[in-house]
């Protein structure tokens, strides 16, 4: 899936123009869904968690059952030779992946040793404020003991999609999803956060969704600048009765929602102060 028109992408151990083809049609990642990936960005000159990202790839392939061929630190240092060759102004988007090509005689599982890794960077705006919204899917993530929900797998993003494509098909950016309890999780491809009387309240991890590391960043930011953040269960009506509602992600970092189904709540104060100190990390890191 190419996201723009100018991909690079580093296999087998060079950089090569466009959407090159490293899948084949045998092997596991194809009809098994072996793969793992990770997101970074590059904005305004600046990477921020880069190494973060490309840690956390290791540990979602490990997770998979995979042997990674490739450190952490390589993975940095690849990156890195990528985006260097891309304008210094451009708003890339960078996703290192691992997936398996064989698999045992049993079929299923996959050959640990046969992990193949890739990088792809495309060209990627950072999204616009000011018409991001959501609603409320009918679609549960999985607990931990039903899916490899410690990894950022591809496999779990059928679910997301179908979370996604919902919520699009009612007018909506995006959808909140609930775990098997009725708490909220996270959006199909964020993790979210309501504000109500000036405290930050966030749904705590439960295993059955990614606790995100801008996430992680924008709790550290917020509490170091005096704003009480607070990890919680939470349930539909607290985002029905917030007063502001943001979100946290790779693509755009951090997202104020506008409308939260059929209310109107604009950019609130401290939605704003959390994407002004984002901001502030990230060009001074």
């Amino acid at each position: 899936m190419a996201l723009s028109d100018d991909v690079r992408t580093y296999f087998d151990g060079t950089w090569q123009d466009g959407n090159v083809a490293v899948i084949r049609a045998a092997d596991h990642v194809a009809w098994l869904g072996s793969q793992v990936f990770d997101g970074a960005r590059k904005f305004q000159g600046v990477m921020p968690d880069l190494e973060g990202h490309c840690h956390r790839l290791i540990r979602s392939a490990e997770a998979m059952g995979m042997i990674p061929n490739v450190s952490g630190e390589e993975i940095i240092d690849i990156v890195k030779e990528g985006v260097a060759t891309y304008a210094d102004d451009a708003q890339l988007y960078i996703r290192p992946m691992m997936w398996a090509t064989e698999s045992t005689p049993g079929i299923i599982d996959l050959v640990p040793e046969s992990t193949v890794f890739s990088v792809c960077i495309e060209t990627l705006p950072m999204p616009e404020i000011g018409a991001f919204s959501l609603t409320v899917a009918p679609f549960c993530r999985p607990r931990q003991d039903m899916a490899l929900t410690e990894a950022k797998a591809g496999s779990l993003y059928a679910n997301n999609g179908r979370i996604m494509a919902w919520a699009r098909a009612r007018g909506f950016s995006n959808a909140l999803s609930l775990d098997i309890d009725g708490n909220v999780a996270e959006t199909a491809s964020t993790n979210v956060f309501a504000v109500k009387d000036g405290v930050v309240s966030t749904p705590v991890p439960n295993g059955c969704f990614l606790n995100g590391l801008t996430r992680q960043r924008v709790i550290r930011l917020l509490r170091a600048d005096g704003v009480e953040v607070n990890e919680v269960k939470m349930t539909v009506a607290d985002f029905e009765t917030a007063d502001e509602i943001f979100c946290t992600g790779n693509i755009a970092k951090v997202m104020p929602v506008e409308k939260f189904q059929d209310r109107v709540l604009g950019t609130g104060p401290i939605t704003q102060r959390a994407r002004d100190l984002y901001w502030d990390f990230a060009l001074c890191a």
